[in-house]
């Protein structure tokens, strides 16, 4: 077996009065004092008799200090134990908080946090009784650019961990994401039931929206009459426009617009998949993209205005249906 070797500053103090071993055998000098005031747990553990002081032969010494195995390898137990010093002896840990950078072309570059470790180090804080690492540790897992990026793996560590809000915000962000997910590491975190009522929830979510199409009613209280939209029937101005029309009639017993259709029965059909707001917001920028290509002199000039403002009613009564079905899988997971 390799000699322990001693932590980096501040585990390293001459002074200390206790030693806590790792997994991967390095030795850290700790203050009792310090880490019974920000831990229950190791005031406990330190209240308690030692086995130096009644049977010294018992225990392992090292400098004249007792040894105390724990089982965190030394990346994890230097992370949480910076969370029992005050800040002017040691830096908060960096847990890789996740940014967001907007290359030239526009494309979102996640700079990506180290799940594993952090998950090492959730550990070790509910265990260790250290609340404010805990709630840090889970401000960094279930971050806003972390649950829209890896929704399915923060619902795994969140379901594991037993934290209910987590686990119920993570299935929301699921929604944004194929039903059929990708492998990822911590699949093994959890169970096959875990995973199905994943993917009911998912299925319940994509026909729960199909309501609205079934039932224009919430764009006709929100307009109340068809002047309101005139762009969606083709007359939004006195310009032309030589845009077709589709020949089913379903809002106000007026053909609308083609594209206007085509941009309903196509998110629908996404939102089947993808059952969330977001899919609304995407299907609008693809829509606006379209009309412009168009160059219709009625439809073009107001494409972005309209369709923007329409997609924020759209992308409302999405999440509006959701919510109850989320209201539902919350009042269920309170059960469990």
């Amino acid at each position: 077996m390799s000699i322990p070797v001693y932590a980096s500053p501040p585990f390293n103090h001459a002074k200390a009065d206790a030693i806590l071993r790792t997994s991967d055998n390095v030795d850290f000098r700790i203050f009792r004092l310090l880490l019974s005031l920000a831990s229950p747990f190791f005031e406990t553990l330190f209240e308690l008799p030692q086995p130096s002081e009644e049977k010294p032969e018992d225990t392992e010494m090292r400098d004249g200090l007792p040894v105390i195995p724990v089982s965190e390898d030394s990346k994890t137990l230097d992370a949480v134990l910076r969370f029992c010093y005050p800040y002017t002896l040691t830096e908060k840990p960096s847990l890789g908080h996740s940014k967001t950078i907007h290359s030239k072309d526009g494309v979102k570059i996640k700079d990506a946090i180290n799940f594993e470790d952090n998950v090492k180090m959730l550990e070790a804080a509910k265990k260790y009784s250290l609340d404010g690492a805990e709630k840090a540790i889970r401000t960094t897992l279930f971050s806003t650019i972390n649950l829209e990026t890896d929704p399915l793996r923060c619902f795994a560590i969140a379901r594991q961990a037993r934290m209910q809000e987590e686990t119920v915000l993570s299935a929301r962000y699921s929604l944004r994401t194929s039903l059929v997910p990708d492998w990822f590491k911590e699949i093994d975190m959890i169970t096959s039931t875990d995973i199905l009522a994943l993917w009911a929830y998912h299925k319940r979510c994509g026909r729960a929206v199909q309501r609205l199409q079934l039932d224009f009613s919430w764009i006709k209280q929100h307009y109340n009459n068809p002047t309101a939209v005139p762009w969606i029937f083709g007359n939004p101005s006195r310009r032309h426009c030589g845009c077709p029309r589709s020949d089913v009639v379903k809002l106000f017993d007026r053909k609308h617009l083609a594209w206007w259709e085509e941009f309903m029965e196509t998110t629908f059909q996404t939102l089947r998949e993808e059952p969330c707001a977001q899919t609304v917001y995407n299907s609008v920028e693809k829509t606006i993209e379209k009309v412009r290509r168009l160059k219709c002199r009625s439809c073009t000039p107001n494409v972005a205005t309209v369709m923007h403002q329409f997609g924020d009613l759209f992308a409302k009564k999405v999440e509006e249906v959701i919510s109850e079905v989320m209201s539902l899988i919350s009042s269920a997971e309170r059960m469990r």
